[in-house]
């Protein structure tokens, strides 16, 4: 049997929305790192309503490769919503996310699931962004911004190549837009995070759907959002004390 025929531990979730042209380099690269893990894995593409055929071509590598698999959503959602149904549809104990731009570098995943023996996430810190100044400044205002309010140190919270264990996904209710405080939301479930610097590509095909206009104000609000839910998380501990009653013995 090949690693390829194995139960996934390692499940790779990748939003998608108009990047057709993307498709088939990304399976073909990512393909190739999932067969040196030496255990099975699952590519799960999110189609978030595109309007181009980028669903029909994950379907036709999924006639050739079985690891492969296509969620539909009924329209164009969002990332938050695309990764929250591919985090619902995971079967590895282990998530991984990629944007489907094919600016992340899917050899990265394994300089980042190493860390998984001392963390729970491994979030990626993009270095030599390759996007505009105007772009990059925003960005970095904007986690500036985050990190302050919220009290955190995540150093690039917009990379989208991170891996983390799955139990704390399912803790994790996601909501619009709050897919950029996945590290902050994930440690207030328990989990311990840590940050490895991974590559940045050029964008090869078609163009950024997510500008700071259409961000900029719902970002702002996303951050207030997640400190009220910062200071109002329950944080206790129980313990149990009194005699256990024993089960009664059954002959």
């Amino acid at each position: 049997m090949s690693d390829r025929d194995l139960a996934p531990r390692l499940s790779v979730v990748i939003p998608i929305y108009d990047e057709a042209e993307n498709v088939l380099p990304l399976w073909r690269e990512l393909g190739e790192v999932l067969d040196k893990l030496g255990y099975g894995a699952e590519m799960i593409f999110v189609d978030d309503g595109s309007r181009d055929d980028g669903g029909a071509r994950v379907r036709e590598i999924a006639s050739l490769d079985a690891r492969v698999r296509l969620i539909s959503l009924d329209g164009n959602h969002g990332q938050s919503a695309a990764f929250d149904a591919g985090f619902r549809a995971a079967r590895g104990e282990v998530t991984a996310t990629l944007d489907g731009d094919l600016q992340n570098d899917p050899a990265d995943l394994l300089r980042l699931l190493p860390h998984l023996e001392s963390h729970d996430v491994v979030n990626g810190v993009r270095a030599q962004r390759h996007d505009s100044l105007v772009r990059k400044l925003s960005s970095q205002i904007a986690n500036g911004f985050r990190n302050w309010l919220t009290e955190e140190s995540v150093t690039d919270v917009g990379c989208s190549l991170r891996v983390m264990r799955t139990e704390y996904l399912r803790r994790v209710k996601l909501y619009r837009g709050m897919h950029r405080f996945l590290p902050t939301l994930l440690r207030m479930e328990g989990a311990r995070v840590t940050e490895v610097p991974v590559a940045h590509r050029p964008r090869r095909s078609g163009r950024s759907k997510y500008g700071i206009r259409n961000r900029l104000w719902s970002g702002l609000v996303d951050t207030f959002a997640v400190r009220w839910m910062q200071r109002r998380a329950l944080r206790y501990r129980a313990t149990e004390s009194g005699p256990r009653v024993r089960p009664e013995a059954r002959g």
